[in-house]
């Protein structure tokens, strides 16, 4: 724990905001597009209709913003995941909510044709739901009751049905592969404005439940009996977590597609910069995932240029290995 109070926690906190600050500068002005600050500026400040400002402007501003917004989003529903189920090792990705969210969206537009913002907002809710309702019952049966050991096997599972059932569908359709296959890595690239307003007051919402119950999380995390002792009911608390969760990675996947290993990285990190206190770890979270996936998004765009990478597999690049290394530590890398 490298923060170890108030003031400090401030500090960093202050200090994080700015350095996601730049990072959505430096998003705006790198790319294959050569521009420069001056540039970026005088495309909102004087707009030519040159190239380089419609790029910065209706490419990489969105882009940042969403890059932003889906990164924070996703870190703070992996930190609540954590907390909720008592699993090291649980994300959107891990447990399949991800997956679900994907599914949903793919089904409806192959075999229904929906094509609205709104119609994949609602849908992508609906596939992370389901997912969580399915991994949560599977992983309660038996015995022993719900455990992190089989949470994170029924997570897995699921999440390797809904990715089959995707790749399913899409192998029956060519034209639906080709639209979607982007999409499916992960990515924020050519999305637009309008796609992230559409979904932003969800994430918001989730975000303000999530910081709203920080201190309820911290006595939940003490144990049932203990949240119970001292009056909290917990059956609610886990409603609203589990309600926040699905709005920031159904939301999240509906603008930018299924980006894994954001929300297990980043809580483990922040964790050992913050401790425990989830009034920290939420904020913490927002600012960081915002980050990570800034940094990782510039990043895909120079490693086979002029192509560029889906976020997320760089994503999945810089979490795999550290996957493994919690893994093997039993997830006592925080």
């Amino acid at each position: 724990m490298l923060l170890r109070n108030t003031g400090g926690k401030v500090l960093g906190l202050v200090l994080g905001l700015l350095v996601l600050c730049i990072f959505i500068i430096l998003s705006i002005v790198l790319g294959y597009t050569d521009t420069s600050f001056q540039t970026a500026i005088q495309a909102f400040q004087q707009f030519d209709g040159s190239n380089e400002h419609i790029i910065i402007q209706d490419v990489r501003l969105p882009r940042a913003l969403i890059g932003m917004a889906v990164g924070s989003s996703l870190a703070i529903a992996g930190a609540l995941l954590q907390a909720l189920t008592k699993n090291p090792l649980a994300s959107p990705d891990i447990l399949g909510l991800n997956a679900g969210a994907s599914f949903f969206i793919v089904t409806a537009l192959m075999l229904f044709s929906v094509s609205s913002l709104q119609g994949f907002t609602w849908l992508a809710f609906a596939g992370a739901a389901v997912a969580s309702f399915i991994v949560y019952f599977l992983g309660s049966f038996g015995r022993e009751g719900l455990t992190p050991m089989k949470l994170t096997l029924a997570g897995a599972a699921i999440a390797a049905l809904f990715s089959s059932l995707t790749q399913g569908l899409l192998v029956m359709d060519e034209a639906a592969l080709e639209q979607v296959l982007f999409w499916m890595a992960g990515s924020v690239q050519g999305r637009k404005l309008e796609i992230l307003s559409s979904v932003l007051p969800y994430l918001l919402i989730g975000t303000v439940m999530a910081f709203l119950i920080s201190n309820k999380i911290n006595i939940l995390t003490m144990g049932e009996d203990v949240a119970k002792g001292l009056g909290q009911r917990t059956g609610t608390i886990k409603l609203i977590i589990g309600t926040a969760v699905i709005l920031l990675a159904g939301g999240s996947v509906a603008v930018a597609g299924p980006i894994g290993f954001l929300g297990i990285v980043v809580p483990h990190v922040v964790r050992w910069l913050v401790g425990n206190d989830y009034r920290w770890i939420l904020p913490y979270c927002g600012v960081a995932g915002g980050i990570l996936l800034l940094l990782a998004d510039i990043g895909a765009r120079y490693v086979i240029m002029p192509q560029e990478v889906p976020v997320g597999v760089m994503t999945a690049i810089i979490g795999t290995p550290f996957f493994i290394y919690i893994a093997r530590k039993g997830g006592q890398a925080s």
